[in-house]
Formats: structure tokens, C-alpha cells, sequence
């Protein structure tokens, strides 16, 4: 079974019917037939909730909160785990990119799966982690 790590940009490109919205879905289905784990860490889905929230309003981000949970998606929390934390915090310090990527990142090193996501900050770790781009070719710098 192929794991994925689904980065906040794949779930906003979804749920705002993006592009990248088909890919996403594909995906989604996929770990319904039991083909793939899908995977989201909580400050990812913090992030989700916030910007929602932030560009929408509560009520939507509450919405996109409930749908989330009845996606076939695991949440991983990080309240204890301090080897998650660690390797989030060591691509922060080393790489120009949000603390919440970073935990998007090492999610996908620890579970040895491929990252999911069209945000280019990420371009950064290739050769570090893998990376499934969204849309047909990593972006450009």
C-alpha cells in the first residue's frame, strides 16, 4: 500500500476546486478502495483551518473541518513525538521554508512517503524527501 502526505496546498487546492482538485480526489478515492494511506499532521491541518478561517470565515473553516474528518485521512498528532519534532525543527533551521512544511516534510522522512503538495518551498528538500508535485511539472523558482 503506497503512503502519501497530503501538505495543506493539496487540501486547499481540493477543496477550492483547483487544477490540482482531481489529482487530489483520485488520491482520496484510492485510500477509500484501501490502495493508498493518505496522511495529514495536525499542524497541516491546523493550517488548513486557519487560512480558511482567516480568508472565509469560521463557519467555512468548521465545514472544511468536518469534511476532513470523514476523508479517508490519517491525522498524526505531535504532542509526544519528539523524533517528529526534532526533524521538523531541523528543516526549518537548514531551509527557507514555513514551520508547518517543515512538519509536512518530516512526516513524509519518517513514514518513507512521498509528499503530496504543489507549494514550491518544498523544492528546496528535493533529494531530501519525495515529492508527488501537483501538476504536471515541480515549479519553477
Amino acid at each position: 500500500m503506497a503512503t502519501k502526505v497530503l501538505d495543506s496546498w493539496a487540501l486547499i487546492a481540493f477543496f477550492e476546486d483547483e487544477p490540482a482538485a482531481s489529482t487530489v480526489e483520485q488520491l482520496l478515492i484510492k485510500a477509500e478502495a484501501g490502495t493508498h494511506r493518505l496522511l495529514l499532521c495536525i499542524v497541516n491541518w491546523g493550517e488548513i483551518y486557519y487560512t480558511t478561517m482567516r480568508e472565509v470565515s469560521q463557519e467555512s473553516a468548521e465545514k472544511i473541518a468536518g469534511e476532513i474528518a470523514n476523508m479517508p485521512i490519517e491525522l498524526i498528532g505531535v504532542e509526544t513525538d519528539l523524533v517528529l519534532a526534532r526533524l521538523a525543527a531541523a528543516f526549518k533551521a537548514r531551509n527557507k521554508l514555513s514551520y508547518a512544511d517543515a512538519f509536512a516534510a518530516a512526516l513524509a522522512k519518517l513514514k518513507n512517503a512521498e509528499l503530496v503538495t504543489g507549494d514550491r518551498e518544498f523544492k528546496a528538500l528535493e533529494g531530501q524527501i519525495k515529492i508527488a508535485w501537483l501538476g504536471s511539472d515541480p515549479p519553477a523558482e
